[in-house]
């Protein structure tokens, strides 16, 4: 990051700063209003291809605002208002954009789900989880992001058309797990392109179905740990 991407950040910063003030931060969490994504910057799509790879050692230095924010943007951000049926279009392709991915980031202070559409962070629940998405001890429990992949397969029959098998438990699986690997791969090319380390993993699934208090319709994918690379 150049000086002046960095002093671009400032009045970001200090607002994500003090919703991140992990323990010290009182009841309840309040939304994180993410700066507008930079799509611009960093390796080319080529370059990010050569340099992309799995990184697990991650430092536990803060990512700054306005990193976060396009790291979630690049991962299933808004990049066109109007997508199949005017309905708005996201970064990775679902199975007749029904969207059925949510990414809910872990992060000091609590977890919170990203909504695209307004590009900011709602608050779920207070308290370090960040150790629900690996191993209690590790990269995932120190890291400062660790994204975690949640299917709603309520959203198919909701989706603005039916692609063959869509209501089918089994096509249903293969659907959304293809899906959370769309997103995954473009966290790591945006990993790749921004110098950060990022690394794709299972996660303790009951554990984060019960922080997150999840429905019967909603299942825990995967994990996604971002940071830093560790020196």
């Amino acid at each position: 990051m150049n000086r002046r991407t960095f002093v671009k950040t400032l009045p970001a910063a200090a607002v994500l700063g003090a919703a991140l003030t992990g323990y010290a931060q009182e009841l309840p969490l309040q939304p994180i209003p993410l700066p507008k994504p930079e799509t611009e910057g960093g390796l080319s799509v080529l370059a990010a291809l050569k340099e992309r790879k799995t990184i697990r050692s991650i430092s536990a230095v803060e990512l700054p605002p306005q990193m976060l924010s396009n790291l979630l943007w690049a991962a299933f951000g808004v990049n066109r208002d109007k997508g199949p049926n005017s309905i708005a279009g996201r970064t990775a392709a679902t199975a007749s954009n029904a969207q059925e991915i949510d990414l809910y980031v872990a992060l000091p202070a609590g977890i919170y789900l990203y909504e695209a559409v307004p590009h900011l962070l709602k608050p779920v629940v207070a308290g370090d989880f960040r150790y629900l998405s690996g191993r209690r001890r590790g990269a995932a429990a120190d890291a400062p992001v660790n994204i975690i992949f949640v299917a709603d397969i309520s959203r198919y029959k909701e989706a603005p058309f039916q692609e063959p098998g869509l209501r089918d438990p089994v096509i249903q699986r293969s659907y959304y797990n293809i899906a959370a690997g769309m997103i995954a791969g473009n966290v790591y090319l945006f990993a790749a392109s921004q110098g950060l380390a990022a690394w794709f993993h299972n996660c303790d699934k009951e554990g984060l179905t019960s922080a997150l208090k999840l429905n019967q319709d909603q299942r825990v994918l995967y994990a996604q740990t971002v940071g830093f690379p560790a020196s």
